[in-house]
């Protein structure tokens, strides 16, 4: 199989715009409605987090599901008008609550008033998780720090293994993969009301390790090419990169894919925002290394080898 990438580069480059247009438009409604671009977790805001599971062991007790009219209602009349609340787990026998700090008094009256409602709660299944705000911003400012640092990491790599050209427009091929993985969340955040938490500052972190990966596999080849080539076209000398690189790329990406699949399926509440994360964007950044960062080496180098006009008078 053999893509011309030059050829259809608007079309690429389209597609991604939308995505990311999206994506800004989501952040953009979202910081209006909710104070942040993202719908943050309790490991960012702080608060208390309390998840509760009906017993289905006992006869009738799961035969509806869990209505969330009927959570509000109790929350609101415990003063916790401002929580958050999702119904969550199989079949809808679960909520997941978000309020300001309670301690054990408060979070014992929220939950009696609960179970006279809505039946009983299995102990066992009972979570409870509370994050001062300090420590909130602190993973906030650690995380942001920690993705700074490896940009400007990744950027001297670059620059010392190839050219300055090829690290500037990595990291534009960087910031397309984060923009969309972020923006596509955000969305989330909005419509299913998805938070984002400690691990998907992980999530962003391996994307932009995975994501530079691939581009610096092409780059290299692109390189190879114009020592024994020196001559031929660069859109010629992409192409051919691209092409010679191709399955590898893919196969990598998928055997990855197959991994954080399983994990997404498999792997519980807990890690399946953080394997999406990771899906999303290790999928844009094997888009982005063959149809954003090459074509656009190509544009920039084809406009900076044309020779000047000059007038003469």
């Amino acid at each position: 199989m053999k893509i011309s990438v030059i050829k259809q580069r608007s079309l690429w480059w389209t597609l991604s715009g939308v995505l990311i247009l999206s994506g800004i438009i989501s952040m953009v409604i979202s910081w209006q409605t909710l104070g942040a671009p993202l719908r943050p977790s309790l490991d960012f805001v702080g608060g208390t987090r309390l998840q509760l599971e009906r017993d289905c062991t006992q006869a009738q007790n799961c035969a509806q599901p869990i209505q969330l009219a009927t959570v509000r209602q109790v929350v609101d009349a415990q003063g916790l008008g401002t929580s958050s609340i999702q119904i969550v787990g199989q079949n809808q026998q679960a909520v997941s609550i978000r309020s300001k700090a309670l301690n054990g008094e408060l979070r014992t009256k929220l939950q009696t008033a609960l179970s006279e409602k809505l039946g009983a709660f299995d102990p066992k299944k009972t979570q409870i998780d509370t994050v001062g705000p300090t420590l909130g911003r602190e993973l906030f400012s650690k995380g942001l720090w920690a993705l700074i640092v490896s940009f400007i990491g990744i950027v001297i790599y670059l620059s010392v293994r190839f050219q300055s050209d090829y690290a500037v427009i990595a990291i534009i091929a960087l910031f397309h993969d984060l923009l969309i993985t972020i923006g596509i969340f955000s969305i989330l955040g909005l419509v299913q009301g998805v938070e984002v938490d400690s691990l998907f500052v992980v999530a962003i972190l391996t994307i932009t390790g995975f994501s530079v990966t691939d581009t610096v596999v092409i780059y290299d080849r692109i390189r190879e090419i114009l020592t024994l080539h020196p001559n031929d076209p660069i859109n010629q000398v992409v192409d051919d990169a691209v092409n010679q690189t191709l399955t590898r790329s893919l196969n990598t990406t998928f055997t990855v894919l197959l991994t954080l699949f399983s994990l997404f399926i498999f792997g519980g509440e807990t890690l399946r925002y953080f394997a999406l994360a990771l899906i999303i964007g290790f999928t844009m950044g094997a888009y982005s290394s063959i149809f954003i960062a090459s074509p656009m080496l190509a544009l920039w180098r084809q406009h900076r080898s044309e020779p000047k006009q000059v007038e003469t008078i």
